[in-house]
């Protein structure tokens, strides 16, 4: 259950590591599988499938890893910005630390282990 909550819900907070452990890079590696074992033929319909399917929660996990950083999940939309909009939400997402203390989205973190 922790993992539907973590891949689903829009609610508290996840760290840089989980984000990139447990969301980013398995999604990657998957896109990269999918890329060299689907036919060319078929790649444009795979590629779509995948994203339909990675949509929710991509949101869902960005806007957890959003509220880290004291920003709201609507942040995300900064990446519908031509050319540089998709940069910034890799750098708030990726590579800036979190808030230590508490914030206004609670101090609650979700990882699909059930840890911290």
């Amino acid at each position: 259950m922790r993992l539907l909550s973590f891949l689903f819900s829009f609610e508290g907070r996840i760290s840089r590591r989980t984000y990139w452990v447990y969301f980013a890079l398995p999604l990657l590696v998957i896109f990269l599988v999918v890329a060299v074992a689907v036919p060319p033929l078929y790649f444009n319909s795979a590629f779509v499938a995948m994203f339909l399917l990675a949509i929710w929660p991509a949101l869902a996990v960005g806007a957890k890893r959003c509220h880290d950083r004291d920003r709201s999940g609507w942040y995300q939309l900064v990446a519908l910005i031509p050319v540089i909009g998709p940069f910034v939400l890799l750098i708030e997402l990726g590579i800036l630390q979190g808030t230590a203390s508490q914030n206004r989205f609670d101090f609650r973190q979700h990882s699909p282990d059930g840890g911290a």
